[in-house]
């Protein structure tokens, strides 16, 4: 068993709750409400920024030329994302540049942006990459999953089709290698280390999707 294997593995529980919960089987059925997409949509824009910039940082601490050029192709796919995003689905869906702009961070995304780039800033390395991993695999298994039955007129027929696309497969394998080839020679610290990180990434994916279905958004003091 790989040590990526293991990661998934020991948060199963965890991965299953994403699988199952109501954001994701609703989305597969297409009874996603429309405006639950629609904010959602507006937090992954905001989220992406922060990811690509998490993925540049982390390319900058990189080991050797071939891994700053993953790292670093990963954040420009992430800002392509991100202009889709802008350009196609929120046309789409009906938001405006001056919704997006009115539109703050929810807590969960703010949470899980500031939890990757402070891993990029502080993290060792590995530990940092094991942090990114779960946004590439779960999106992908999530993605097919949805993709093996969606009808051909799903109403959310292009987010599924990304993430269930051969092109993200293979940035999602190359991370896995990568987080492979990290575990081979780290100590046993760093490897707890790593465990951890994937588990509270996962986790905040939990809750983005969670936050997105319950449409909480940035609750001021008062």
């Amino acid at each position: 068993m790989s040590f990526t294997d293991t990661l998934w593995s020991d948060t199963a529980d965890l991965q299953d709750t994403i699988r199952t919960m109501p954001f994701n089987t609703e989305l597969a059925a297409g009874t996603l409400p429309a405006d639950t997409f629609r904010g959602y949509i507006i937090q992954d824009a905001h989220y992406l920024e922060g990811f690509a910039r998490t993925l540049a940082l982390a390319a900058s601490r990189a080991p050797d030329p071939e891994t700053i050029a993953r790292l670093a192709g990963s954040a420009n796919g992430a800002i392509a994302v991100e202009k889709q995003l802008h350009e196609e689905y929120m046309a789409l869906y009906g938001v405006s540049e001056t919704d997006f702009t009115s539109t703050p961070p929810s807590r969960a995304c703010d949470h899980y942006t500031s939890f990757l780039i402070r891993s990029a800033a502080v993290d060792p390395f590995p530990v940092t990459v094991v942090s990114l991993l779960p946004c590439f695999w779960i999106y992908q298994r999530v993605g097919t999953q949805i993709h093996e039955t969606a009808a051909p007129d799903h109403p959310y027929r292009a987010w599924i089709d990304t993430y269930a696309s051969e092109a993200f497969e293979a940035s999602v394998q190359g991370m896995l290698d990568l987080t492979n080839r990290l575990a081979e020679t780290a100590d046993a610290t760093t490897k707890l280390a790593m465990s951890t990180a994937f588990e509270k990434s996962s986790w905040h994916e939990w809750m983005f999707w969670h936050s997105a279905y319950h449409r909480d958004g940035w609750v001021e003091a008062g």
